[in-house]
């Protein structure tokens, strides 16, 4: 499969909320295609998040990487959030996740951020093999803690 990777724009909101609500729902959330689009339109209007898009040979999009950006002070330098990340079913183990991963980077680095960090679940092994085969580590020394509002 021929895999293109490239940052979303106005256009894409549709497709994008369309990858973002099955997203969720692989994390069991209910499916909600107006919160998905709501949500996913606000982002690129706002400029708030990177959407890098990924399409197959059909130009067809099968996979979203999404990075927040933020300040770590320890560092005192920018870093990303990869937040989310997406693959089709039908797309999986063809190389979609490691091209967005690979174009987050580029992306990164290239405004000059010095890190990007994930969180992922526990059980999601696979994705975690793949983080893992790319050279990102597991963070051992931090606790990572929630507090819902």
């Amino acid at each position: 499969m021929q895999i293109a990777v490239r940052h979303a724009r106005t256009q894409d909101v549709q497709p994008v909320a369309r990858l973002f609500d099955r997203y969720r729902q692989f994390y069991r959330l209910p499916a909600d295609p107006e919160l998905a689009h709501r949500f996913i339109s606000e982002r690129i209007a706002r400029g708030d998040s990177t959407i890098l898009l990924a399409e197959g040979s059909a130009a067809e999009p099968v996979g979203f990487t999404q990075l927040y950006p933020t300040i770590c002070s320890l560092s005192a330098a920018p870093i990303f959030v990869l937040y989310d990340l997406y693959v089709e079913e039908g797309a999986r183990r063809m190389g979609v996740a490691q091209a967005l991963m690979s174009a987050a980077r580029t992306f990164a680095k290239g405004t000059g951020a010095v890190r990007l960090e994930l969180a992922t679940a526990r059980t999601n092994l696979a994705a975690q093999a793949l983080y893992e085969s790319l050279g990102w580590e597991r963070d051992d020394e931090f606790h990572r803690y929630n507090l819902t509002l």
